[in-house]
This record gives C-alpha cells, sequence and structure tokens, in this order.
C-alpha cells in the first residue's frame, strides 16, 4: 500500500516547545468596552499561562491543548462552552475536536447539549473509542457513558447561555426581519502545541453561528477543515465561517503545501487565507514541527496569543 504521508524523520525531543491560542474572529476592538477588552485579554494571558505551565513541566502535546481550550471554554468571553451562541431555536449546539500529530488519529464530537466542556469529551472519543466523530444524539449517550470521567461535567444547556449572547441573538433576529444584513458572530477557540518531545496536537472548540440553523456542524470537528495536526508538518485551529474551511479543506492544506512544495508555515498559511478562502472567511493559529509559530486572519480582527519556552509571548486581539 503506497504511503499516505511523506516520509519525515523522527520530531526532535530538543526540549523546545511552543504553543499558540485563539478566542475568534468577530470581536473587533473598537467594538469592545474597555472592560471587555481586558477581559478578553486576560482570558487569552491565563489560558496561555496554563498551556506554558503544562509545557514547562514536559506535559505532552495533547493534554496541554486540552486542558489549555477548557480554560478558553469557561471563559464566556469567548463562542465556546459557556458563552456559545444561540441557534435559530433559542439554545446551543457545540462542537469540539482534538488531533495528535504523531499517530494521525483524532476525536471530534457535534451538537454537544450537555456537557461543560466539549473539547474533553473530543478527546475521549479518541482515547476510548475507535471512531473519530460522533454527533447529535449518539454524543449525548456517548457523554452520559463517560459522566463518571473527571474531566466530563453534565450541564443543563441554559448553562452555556449569557446575557450577551442572548442580546446578539435578538438583535440578528430583528435585523433580519427588518431585510438588513445581519451581524453574525462566528467566534471559536482553539490551540496549537508543539510539545518539548518535538510531538504536535490542535485542538478547537466552538458554539458555531448565530442562529445557525439546528443540526448544523461547521469546521471545528471536521479534521482537515478546521482542526490538523501532522508531527511531519504542522498542527492548525482555525475559527471563520466553517463552509468555506470544510470546502477548502483549510487545515490539511496547509499541511500539504508544506510537505508537497516545501513552502514554510507562515508562507502556506498566507497562500490558503489570501488565494483559495474568500476574502473575510476567518483566519487560524498554527505551528509547525521546529515550534516556530503564526497566526493570521483575512478578517478585520482576531484575538489570539502565542508563547514559547525561549521566554516570547503576546497577546494579541
Amino acid at each position: 500500500m503506497p504511503a499516505l504521508r511523506p516520509s519525515a524523520k523522527p520530531p526532535a525531543a530538543d526540549g523546545q516547545f511552543a504553543i499558540a491560542i485563539h478566542g475568534g474572529v468577530g470581536n473587533l476592538p473598537d467594538r469592545l468596552s474597555p472592560v471587555e477588552k481586558r477581559q478578553m485579554q486576560d482570558a487569552l494571558a491565563g489560558a496561555l499561562a496554563v498551556g506554558l505551565a503544562l509545557l514547562a513541566d514536559g506535559a505532552a502535546a495533547l493534554d496541554a491543548v486540552e486542558q489549555t481550550v477548557r480554560v478558553l471554554e469557561d471563559e464566556p468571553a469567548f463562542n465556546a462552552g459557556r458563552g456559545a451562541v444561540f441557534n435559530s431555536q433559542g439554545r446551543h449546539e457545540l462542537d469540539a475536536a482534538v488531533m495528535d500529530g504523531g499517530s494521525l488519529r483524532g476525536g471530534a464530537v457535534a451538537g454537544v447539549r450537555s456537557v461543560k466542556n466539549p473539547i474533553s469529551l473530543a478527546r475521549l472519543v479518541l482515547s476510548e473509542t475507535p471512531h473519530v466523530l460522533l454527533a447529535g444524539e449518539g454524543v449525548e449517550q456517548f457523554a452520559e457513558e463517560m459522566a463518571a470521567h473527571p474531566q466530563i461535567q453534565r450541564v443543563s444547556n441554559e448553562y452555556f447561555s449569557t446575557e450577551k449572547r442572548y442580546q446578539e441573538w435578538l438583535r440578528h433576529i430583528e435585523r433580519v426581519q427588518a431585510g438588513a444584513e445581519p451581524e453574525t458572530y462566528r467566534g471559536t477557540v482553539g490551540c496549537v502545541v508543539r510539545d518539548g518531545q518535538g510531538n504536535l496536537a490542535a485542538g478547537t472548540s466552538t458554539g458555531g453561528m448565530t442562529h445557525k440553523r439546528w443540526g448544523r456542524v461547521g469546521d471545528t470537528p471536521i479534521l482537515g477543515a478546521g482542526t490538523y495536526a501532522d508531527n511531519a508538518t504542522c498542527a492548525v485551529s482555525c475559527t471563520g465561517t466553517g463552509e468555506h474551511f470544510i470546502c477548502a479543506n483549510a487545515a490539511f492544506r496547509i499541511s500539504a503545501l508544506m510537505a508537497y512544495q516545501s513552502l514554510t508555515l507562515e508562507d502556506a498559511t498566507r497562500q490558503v487565507l489570501s488565494n483559495v478562502l474568500p476574502k473575510g472567511a476567518g483566519g487560524l493559529v498554527a505551528v509547525d514541527r521546529s515550534g516556530q509559530t503564526f497566526m493570521h486572519t483575512s478578517t478585520n480582527s482576531m484575538s489570539c496569543a502565542r508563547a514559547d519556552s525561549g521566554g516570547f509571548s503576546e497577546v494579541r486581539l
């Protein structure tokens, strides 16, 4: 059987690590109050600190990704976990995925309605089942089976609601009814990591798009579209209009450009965001096998942050 990917040297266990995270596109800094800006900056810095501490202690890339995304899911400033947007039925359906760059295996969930941290449920799909993606009633049944796991906490659907998201939903409906262009929130959270053993991992979590049709699934839980990791090239977590990222196979395309055209992470990312995806489709964070990170968006803004073992750190809105 032919190889599924080009051969690559084993990852370099050099002790050097790097992490990049995002809180999604769609929050223009000039529309945020000073309090909201500070909340978002503090949340990004806090999540980054969690991931850095784990990596400094020798944690595996996948563990650091999961725990970092959990912090972002718990922060109402972002559209994932608590603070997720409302769908067309006035409820919340959440998606998440993780992928391990060493094994090329992943776990994903779609349409989650009752799990506080969907990223951990996605991790359990990877570790506890032979499958990749569970959705709808099947994912809720799986959550029930995993309820005794320490990382799984069941909550009511109302747990994810916040007054800010509710008002956004009402404004969206009003604009649609008035025939005006709606302001659709498209936020997502994500994390990519290169650990000290040279392994890569990616994780992404989202509430989707404001007023999305119930049952709609975006790019987040589709490996290769919104989430991807391969030790031979890079790890990627995307945010934006999921339909565009799915059709472009965006996250994997960046990896393929690096593998088959020898593009750098930055050049591959810019090519996909500028030449493949429609203008304004979204953004992403990524890290390559050497630990170089890159954060870029074709929208007006993306909240993101990154750091590495060399002491470099930054937070951007």
